[in-house]
């Protein structure tokens, strides 16, 4: 196993399920994690965990949906640490419907959290990677939308096909190798994501097929760690996590 000692990673959506689990994760194998969401309870909770077990965490509240809050975080991350080796985008909502029901505010809520909150993040980390000669861009992103587009999930899945194509097109003006990026796309995993969809029945359906099959957020933390443990010159473009039943 490459060693992720002395990595500096900033984390948004780290209040809570796959956000936490790599802030845990991370931390347990030697990276300092500095912990963003909206939850400032939450986090330094969670914090307070990860320093009692030896780790090194800091935390910054964080609105995804505000450039400036972006660029606070990696201040802080290097106020605190004197660098910023990973910006792992995670924070997301899925507050899907129907299109038929013309719920555009949860159009533009998806939008602004699940695209816009990442190219935040780009804007914030771009500079500072460049600066160091080196940084490396995770999002969060899933498998809906890989092989067609479930009912109800279109506008979903079209904010995480747009992160997908910014990944590529980050990766292809990054040929000196300054800038690695990597999205890893979870399929069914026990998180809370479903508290934020606005249909019943959906939500219904997507909490049983989570109970039925879905993995672990530490599962996607692993793939993670993964990705970012790696040397330099290589990177690792994308990774599909689901549950081996899953279709």
């Amino acid at each position: 196993m490459l060693s992720l000692h002395g990595k500096i990673v900033a984390i948004t959506g780290a209040s809570g399920g796959i956000g936490e689990a790599t802030a845990r994760l991370l931390a347990q194998r030697g990276a300092a994690v500095v912990l963003a969401a909206r939850r400032s309870e939450r986090i330094d909770a969670i914090a307070q965990d990860i320093r009692e077990e030896g780790g090194s965490a800091a935390t910054c509240v964080v609105d995804v949906t505000k450039a400036e809050d972006l660029q606070r975080l990696v201040s802080t991350t290097l106020d605190q640490y004197g660098r910023i080796d990973v910006l792992v985008n995670n924070a997301g909502i899925a507050p899907i419907s129907p299109l038929a029901d013309l719920d555009t505010e949860s159009w533009s809520a998806m939008i602004d959290v699940n695209l816009r909150g990442m190219l935040n993040g780009v804007a914030a980390a771009l500079p500072a990677f460049r600066e160091q000669g080196s940084g490396h861009l995770v999002s969060i992103v899933s498998v809906a939308g890989l092989s067609g587009v479930s009912p109800s999930m279109a506008v979903y899945a079209a904010t995480k096909n747009a992160v997908r194509t910014v990944h590529e097109g980050l990766r292809r003006e990054s040929t000196d190798g300054v800038v690695r990026t990597t999205a890893i796309s979870p399929g069914y995993v026990r998180t809370d994501l479903a508290d934020s969809m606005t249909d019943p029945q959906i939500r219904e359906q997507t909490y049983k097929n989570m109970d039925a099959m879905g993995i672990p957020p530490a599962a996607v933390a692993r793939a993670v760690a993964f990705a970012i443990e790696q040397p330099g010159d290589v990177e690792i473009g994308e990774i599909n996590v689901r549950p081996t039943v899953q279709a």
